[in-house]
């Protein structure tokens, strides 16, 4: 199909574009995934907003049109890291293995457009309050953010002194986490005081519009998955209430994975690899074996870990013997393993990163390439490296 300029006059107008000061881009030529494969097609953003996916767009060149010539690449979603230390992490060894904060160009580099804020074992000297207004400083920057009230601890830190009211009340606020279950580090949640935890969350998402949902940190005990079968077992609470994250720190984790990825969300850590490359499970590897035992797709996330820290610990003492931080560039680095080695669609793979949490938490706009959508979009060469990187309609400096 051809458009001219006269058609797009009435798009730009249902935009509330129309004025000298709108910039516009077209990307044409490029092999669309949506994340489902689309075709060859343009694409023409204005403001914030993709406009129009076409076979054929013309338009004519100005000082307000930037038109990329995409032959050869593929264009896809701007990633969602959806589990980001984003004012740092770490501390289990002590104030010199704070991790730092998160830095604009850390997502750039990585194709990351989106990120959820979270905070980690260090609720203590580190606070909600400041997730939220680094959140605020992402978005002032160009990108997209949101964040999850509380850290390991239970009951959970929070801005209010309460989940529900911080859920219901800050816009940027759209569930718990990360709350950690079978780990040394937790605070040990029984049944009842984690099931106390999802019931507000959940409440306070039906009443705010948002997702609502857990962020679970899964520790290394053995039956990690206990608690929450635990809570939905015992209560009126469902597995999908609950995104339980490092499912493949080990192999006995990751076995049980298999199972309770098809009846809730999986999500897998990428920055932990190589790191742990002796007791973790590829990424790329691990979303190859969910998706052989049944787990359905659209039940898996991949997320970095990004800005928190990567210890590792003495079995018999329990010390900290070791520690890497995790950076969000690690989701595109195993997206192309998963597509170049392991050998899945790119179109089924993409969607771990991008449609995959969009859906699951709810993020309006976000994680399609779609007519009305927010202009998140990436274009990558066959090698996967970033051609072009657009964050809320505007291009990016990588």
């Amino acid at each position: 199909m051809q458009y001219n300029f006269k058609s797009y006059q009435i798009i730009i107008q249902r935009h509330e574009l129309i004025n000298s000061k709108t910039m516009l881009t077209l990307f044409k030529n490029a092999a669309i995934y949506s994340p489902m494969y689309l075709g060859k097609k343009d694409v023409l953003t204005g403001g914030n907003t993709i406009l129009s996916i076409a076979d054929k767009i013309e338009f004519p060149t100005g000082p307000d049109v930037t038109i990329f010539d995409c032959s050869g690449l593929s264009l896809v979603p701007g990633l969602i890291d959806s589990h980001v230390h984003i004012t740092g992490g770490g501390g289990e060894g002590g104030p010199a293995s704070r991790m730092p904060e998160l830095l604009l160009s850390m997502m750039l580099e990585g194709g990351v457009t989106t990120v959820i804020g979270c905070l980690g074992t260090d609720g203590i000297t580190r606070s909600v309050e400041s997730v939220l207004m680094k959140v605020k400083s992402l978005k002032a920057q160009g990108v997209s953010a949101w964040m999850y009230t509380g850290a390991y601890q239970v009951p959970p830190p929070t801005i209010s002194g309460d989940v529900a009211k911080d859920i219901a009340l800050f816009e940027e606020i759209i569930g718990v986490g990360e709350v950690a279950i079978s780990d040394h580090r937790s605070s040990f949640p029984d049944m009842k005081e984690l099931a106390r935890i999802a019931a507000q969350a959940r409440v306070a998402g039906m009443i705010a519009g948002k997702a609502g949902i857990v962020n679970v940190h899964m520790g290394d005990a053995v039956d990690p998955f206990k608690p929450i079968h635990d809570v939905v077992t015992g209560t009126e609470l469902g597995y999908k209430q609950f995104i339980p994250t490092h499912c493949n720190r080990n192999s006995y984790i990751f076995e049980d994975a298999k199972e309770y990825g098809r009846k809730g969300y999986v999500d897998i850590t990428t920055s932990s690899y190589p790191y742990y490359a002796d007791e973790e499970i590829k990424p790329s590897i691990a979303l190859k074996e969910l998706l052989a035992a049944g787990v359905p797709l659209e039940h898996i996330t991949f997320t970095s870990d990004g800005c928190g820290s990567l210890p590792g610990f003495d079995p018999e003492t329990g010390k900290l013997i070791k520690i890497e931080m995790g950076l969000p560039s690690s989701i595109l680095r195993e997206l192309k393993e998963a597509v170049l080695v392991d050998g899945i669609p790119l179109e089924q793979v993409l969607h771990v990163a991008t449609a995959n949490p969009a859906n699951i938490l709810r993020l309006t706009g976000k994680g399609y390439i779609r007519e009305g959508n927010d202009a998140d979009i990436l274009v990558l060469d066959d090698e996967f490296n970033i051609v072009h990187l657009m964050a809320m309609g505007k291009m990016m400096n990588l």
